[in-house]
């Protein structure tokens, strides 16, 4: 192969990889964005997938409302666990003095555990009432889906 081949090849090559590397790194994650909505975006990003999945699985209006239902539960255990405070904020309060300030961290903790043990019973009894009123086809539909997903989260 001629040196100015290789060369133009190798730069072809390189200036892909830079670039691949640049737009990894300026990549923003949607939990990020999600983040930063306020209530009204949440709530018109909620009822677009709300939509988006009562299309794909041709929901009823009951269906619907039961997905709508399941949609703000969901919401309610998020913002209980998300607390009033800033969760990063809180972490670095841990560590702010000279020791790690163990009690604040177990209370934080205790927190968290009280509002998925007080959440929780509501989201899975929506999940069901909600699953339960698919039909057998949509029901399938739901679980191909999460076996292509591997999950909830693609991977």
């Amino acid at each position: 192969m001629r040196p100015w081949i290789k060369r133009t090849l190798l730069g072809v090559f390189g200036a892909t990889v830079a670039l691949g590397g640049l737009t990894a790194c300026g990549h923003r994650y949607a939990h990020e964005r999600f983040s930063s909505m306020s209530a009204e975006e949440k709530a018109e990003f909620r009822q677009r997938a709300v939509d988006r999945v009562t299309s794909r699985l041709e929901l009823n209006a009951d269906q619907k409302q039961r997905l709508q239902t399941l949609a703000g539960k969901l919401h309610e255990q998020a913002t209980a666990l998300r607390g009033a405070t800033d969760p990063r904020a809180e972490v670095r309060s841990l560590v702010a003095g000279e020791k790690f300030d163990r009690a604040k961290a177990q209370g934080l903790l205790a927190g968290k555990v009280e509002a998925v043990n007080t959440k929780s019973p509501e989201v899975i009894a929506a999940f069901g009432d909600f699953y339960d009123s698919l039909s057998p086809a949509q029901q399938a539909k739901v679980r191909d889906f999460l076996e292509r997903r591997h999950g909830w989260r693609r991977g």
